[in-house]
């Protein structure tokens, strides 16, 4: 049975993780609904997602490899943290700002639904895109 303390730093590991996915996430709803789309098994809810979070709760190790290869992290690191050798193997590098993400099936997904939209709405939703990102064209 995991201690406070493990909880408390896997729900440390998890949050660090989230701030360095693709998807902008703001909560525990955010993360179960990212993490089903992900997961192969019986879905989350969101008041599971919340009890990682919240270091009440360790996702059983099927979960935790969903969440590693997800996030890009060692599964090792981020169930129990740095190896006790020392070594950095398992601690995740900063993504540069400008760094693309591989394609997932759900970014093609939109991709295609955007590319079969009239050029109005295409039009329409480049602005908005660009208003999200506070990209501005003269």
């Amino acid at each position: 049975m995991p201690t406070a303390k493990e909880k408390a730093d896997f729900s440390d590991r998890l949050k660090f993780s989230m701030t360095r996915a693709p998807e902008k996430m703001r909560g525990a709803t955010d993360l179960a609904l990212h993490f089903n789309l992900r997961y192969h098994g019986e879905s989350v809810s969101p008041q599971t997602a919340h009890k990682w979070l919240s270091a009440r709760s360790i996702p059983t190790v099927d979960k935790l490899q969903t969440l590693a290869d997800w996030f890009k992290v060692d599964l090792h690191w981020l169930h129990y943290g740095p190896s006790p050798s020392g070594t950095a193997q398992g601690v995740p590098k900063p993504i540069a700002r400008d760094e693309k993400y591989p394609a997932s099936e759900e970014m093609l997904e939109l991709a295609s639904k955007i590319e079969a939209l009239s050029p109005d709405h295409r039009y329409l939703v480049e602005k908005l895109i660009n208003e999200f990102y506070g990209v501005v064209k003269r």
